[in-house]
């Protein structure tokens, strides 16, 4: 309490003259009274905004706890697709692969063909060489050139075993 308001306390009530007997004016309960009322409504509003908090928050609490059930949904669920939506990705990547895996075996297949074809060709002349040369190693140098040429000419085994049954390599 201030000096101010101690001295009111004791300010005369009634006008100057015979005294009067009076009691000092409280100024500081009037005050009280003339706000309590407003203080009071304070409260309520105060309790009802706290009220209206925790009811947010509980509201709040939900939704986060089905966000979050939903979002446990989805993602399970895009566990559960994920290999489906990996293969329709590899898919064309695959398909490509295997075409051109294709192509590398078809060319295989052409370049052996090619290689068994000048194989087939040239293989009876490399197996008259060869038994030329053994005729002759076999011989120590004595054997006469016309029988060197004979067989040359002539099919022996081994060329007819690598020809086919019509006798065409």
């Amino acid at each position: 309490m201030g000096l101010r308001d101690f001295l009111e306390r004791f300010r005369p009530v009634a006008a100057p003259g015979a005294s009067a007997v009076g009691v000092p004016a409280d100024r500081r309960a009037e005050r009280a009274a003339e706000l309590e009322p407003a203080l009071a409504s304070l409260t309520d509003v105060q309790r009802e905004a706290d009220s209206i908090r925790a009811a947010a928050a509980e509201r709040a609490d939900a939704v986060r706890r089905a966000a979050a059930r939903e979002a446990a949904r989805i993602v399970a669920a895009a566990r559960e697709r994920a290999p489906e939506v990996r293969r329709q990705a590899a898919e064309p990547l695959l398909r490509t692969a295997r075409q051109e895996a294709e192509a590398l075996r078809a060319a295989g297949n052409r370049t052996a063909a090619a290689v068994r074809a000048q194989a087939a060709v040239r293989m009876p002349d490399l197996v008259r060489q060869a038994v030329a040369e053994a005729l002759r190693a076999a011989e120590d140098g004595t054997a006469s050139a016309a029988r060197e040429q004979a067989w040359a000419r002539a099919p022996g085994p081994v060329e007819r075993a690598v020809a086919g049954p019509d006798g065409v390599p």
